[in-house]
């Protein structure tokens, strides 16, 4: 895409006012200096500090400095062709006087060849004016135009060290274009600098510092999180249905599948609390090599009351923006429920929204939905199709406790080999992962008060004395387990 041509064929097209939302203020006044000596059209520009001048020839600040309303009226009288560019007017438009007055600049500019710009970071339009206007936005850069900044600031490196070049491979340099896309040139040029600054390099542990310094670019007031901590398939016991399902679809996320085939869209992880469903959501993006974010329906709900639909569709395209990533909506029962939300019109809302995302994005974001209650869910969200499968996250099996032992005792510097694990295990039915995570750190308080290491028979004795979920809500994990039986498929 042509931005320049784009943006004249707005002008030509003679619409009264274009309103350009984005932190590239000096890209967009350059390419309209572009435009302004092709159309040969006066240009001006406005701000509250500087007054209204015209750029492009020089000449000096005219007297209406920093009244919006006596700029709009001069503009209005003085009835001169040209484009005029009022940077950062968004507060301005609170005042119904600047409101008319827009509007009657509008109604009459075609007559006298003007268009009015309205620039700023962020701008929402009063609906009197919505007909009268068009918005224009900048491309994002292309790979190959990322690949040509890269080497600008690897030129730029070198010039500034003499004798130097910057170190780098094609798959590290391939891997950085492809976690930069999505953000403007000037954005993405800081990040480069800031990785080959660091050592005059390009490699490929460089891509998630950057990942990490792109989010916060992005990062909106709470409702999206990075995830710095992703995990293994090796930190979690059992879920080998799981691991190998992922496995297969690998290497077709976040890259061209072959023919026939469609990128992974998702998953669902249904099950019993504590089981390690989010351990899993985890280990999917620590598997596919990519950051995880975080969705939160509460703050989501909370902190953005009556908004919440206009702030779920800024935490999606982040996301998009951060693709290839994973988004974990953690509990989404909580957040999609028939009681969620601030009633069930907000919920409803909120559920058309993400299930447009679901179906027309096209940015490679792997949806990981974990859920404790399904039955809570509507069913338009559990339908196939919405996700590529849904899991059931079962108690641990023995061979599953087994690993998960191991994994917490190696955590806390205990070896495994000092434990008589045939006796743990069996003692441990019906135990969920926190379960036994719990049971080794009771242990090991035991352990400090008593001045002893930690033995089997300590760990045999708080097994001994917990109550598992399994038992203290029987009945509805039995529930969980019928409905589940017929409807997922088993994670392990």
């Amino acid at each position: 895409m042509d931005d320049c041509k784009d943006l004249e064929l707005v002008l030509r097209s003679r619409t009264p006012i274009v309103v350009v939302e984005t932190h590239e203020e000096s890209r967009v006044l350059e390419l309209l200096q572009r435009i302004s000596s092709r159309m040969v059209t006066p240009l001006f520009r406005w701000s509250v500090t500087e007054g209204l001048r015209r750029i492009d020839r020089e000449m000096a600040a005219q007297k209406h400095n920093s009244d919006p309303a006596a700029v709009l009226g001069h503009i209005r009288s003085a009835k001169t062709a040209g484009i005029y560019v009022l940077l950062d007017f968004h507060p301005y438009l609170n005042d119904p006087m600047n409101v008319r007055m827009l509007k009657d600049i509008a109604l009459e500019c075609e007559q006298w060849g003007a268009t009015i710009i309205l620039l700023s970071h962020e701008l929402a339009l009063p609906g009197e004016l919505e007909r009268y206007s068009a918005r224009f936005e900048l491309a994002l850069p292309s790979p190959a135009a990322l690949k040509r900044m890269i080497n600008e600031v690897a030129k730029e490196w070198s010039a500034s060290n003499p004798g130097k070049r910057v170190r780098a491979d094609a798959t590290a340099v391939d891997m950085l274009v492809k976690n930069i896309a999505g953000l403007p040139i000037l954005d993405a040029r800081r990040l480069v600098r800031n990785a080959i600054y660091h050592d005059g390099a390009i490699t490929q542990e460089d891509i998630p510092s950057v990942m990490q310094a792109k989010y916060r670019l992005l990062e909106g007031d709470g409702a999206l999180s990075f995830e710095y901590d992703t995990a293994r398939f090796s930190d979690l016991g059992g879920m080998q249905h799981l691991k190998a399902w992922l496995d297969r679809r690998s290497a077709s996320f976040g890259s061209t599948p072959p023919p026939g085939l469609e990128p992974p869209k998702g998953i669902m992880l249904l099950g019993v609390q504590g089981c390690g469903k989010s351990l899993a959501a985890k280990s999917v993006a620590g598997s596919f090599g990519v950051p995880l974010l975080r969705l939160d329906f509460g703050t989501l709900y909370n902190k953005y009351h009556g908004e919440t639909e206009r702030n779920l569709r800024d935490a999606l395209n982040t996301a998009a923006v951060m693709a290839p990533c994973v988004l974990w909506i953690d509990e989404i029962e909580k957040g999609l429920g028939a009681d969620s939300g601030e009633g069930s019109g907000t919920s409803k809302r909120v559920l058309g929204t993400l299930l447009t995302w679901m179906a027309e994005r096209k940015e490679p974001v792997f949806m990981v939905a974990t859920a404790n209650d399904i039955t809570a869910l509507p069913p338009e969200l559990v339908r196939k199709g919405r996700f590529d499968e849904i899991f059931f996250v079962d108690l641990p099996k023995p061979a599953a406790r087994l690993t998960i032992l191991e994994v917490h005792l190696t955590r806390r510097k205990l070896d495994p080999t000092n434990f008589d694990l045939t006796l743990l295990v069996p003692a441990s039915e019906g135990f969920s992962g926190a379960e036994l995570e719990q049971a080794v750190v009771s242990a090991l308080y035991e352990s400090y008060a008593m001045d002893k290491p930690v033995t089997t028979e300590m760990l045999l004795n708080e097994l001994q004395q917990t109550r598992p979920l399994s038992v203290v809500m029987a009945e509805k994990i039995a529930e969980l387990r019928h409905w589940a039986s017929q409807r997922t498929v088993p994670a392990d």
